[in-house]
C-alpha cells in the first residue's frame, strides 16, 4: 500500500506500537458460540489477545466473510444472512481518540441502537485529490454525537470522536468501524457495513478498501 500525500492519522500510533491481525472467519476456532453470545466474554477475549501479543490495536476485516454476525438477528433478517464485512475494524480500549485524517464536513450522524448494530455513528464527507467521498465511523461513544450539526466543518487532525463502550456501540468489544463510501444512496446516519455474500461485488464497488487512508496511520508497520 502506498501512502497518499496529505492524509493524517485516524488514531494515535507510535513507531514502537504493534497491530494484531484479527481473524473473524470460521477458521478462528477460538470464537465459540458461547463467547459470541456473551459480549463480556467476547470483549475479554479481544483484550486478552491484544495484551498477550503486546499489541496496541487489533485490525482487519475488509472483505472478510465473518462468522461473528451470527450473534445478532440484526444480520439475519433477510433470506440470505449478511456476513461479508465492508469496512476495516480497529480494535482497542473504549475512549480511544478518533481523528479526522483530512478536512471534512459532517454529512450525518445517528444512534443505531440495535444489538449488533453501529451504536453511535458519524459519517463525514472528505475530499482528497479532487475527489469527494464519505467515511462511516461506527461504534463510537454517545458523547461523540452530542451537539453535532450536519454541515459542520471538521479540521484535519482534530479529535472528533472516541471508541464507545459496549452499551453505546451496539454491544461489541470496543472498536472503530471505518468504511469508505462513494455514494451514500440517500441514507443518513447509517449505511450497511455488512452485506449478503451474493451481493459482495455490488457493495464492495461502493465501499473500496480503506487501506489507502489507514496505511498512513499505521505506516510504521504492516497489516
Amino acid at each position: 500500500m502506498s501512502n497518499v500525500v496529505g492524509i493524517g492519522k485516524v488514531v494515535d500510533f507510535e513507531h514502537i506500537d504493534r497491530l494484531y491481525p484479527f481473524d473473524f472467519t470460521s477458521a478462528n476456532l477460538e470464537l465459540t458460540e458461547m463467547m459470541l453470545s456473551n459480549t463480556d466474554l467476547f470483549s475479554d477475549w479481544v483484550e486478552r489477545t491484544l495484551r498477550e501479543n503486546d499489541c496496541r490495536y487489533g485490525i482487519g476485516g475488509y472483505n472478510e466473510h465473518r462468522t461473528i454476525y451470527s450473534r445478532s438477528g440484526h444480520f439475519d433478517n433477510l433470506e440470505e444472512p449478511r456476513r461479508l464485512h465492508l469496512g476495516t475494524d480497529i480494535w482497542g480500549p473504549e475512549g480511544t481518540p478518533v481523528y479526522s485524517f483530512s478536512d471534512a464536513v459532517i454529512h450525518s450522524f445517528g444512534f443505531n441502537d440495535r444489538f449488533g448494530d453501529y451504536g453511535a455513528t458519524i459519517i463525514l464527507e472528505h475530499s482528497l485529490e479532487g475527489g469527494n467521498f464519505y467515511v462511516l465511523y461506527g461504534h463510537l461513544s454517545l458523547s461523540s454525537i452530542l451537539g453535532l450539526e450536519e454541515g459542520l466543518g471538521i479540521i484535519k487532525g482534530v479529535r472528533f470522536a472516541e471508541f464507545g463502550k459496549r452499551e453505546e456501540n451496539g454491544h461489541w468489544p470496543p472498536h472503530l468501524h471505518f468504511q469508505v463510501i462513494k455514494d451514500m444512496r440517500g441514507l443518513k446516519g447509517d449505511y450497511p457495513g455488512v452485506c449478503q455474500y451474493s451481493r459482495r461485488d455490488h457493495y464492495l464497488a461502493n465501499s473500496p478498501n480503506p487501506d489507502f487512508i489507514l496505511s498512513n496511520t499505521f505506516k510504521t508497520t504492516s497489516f
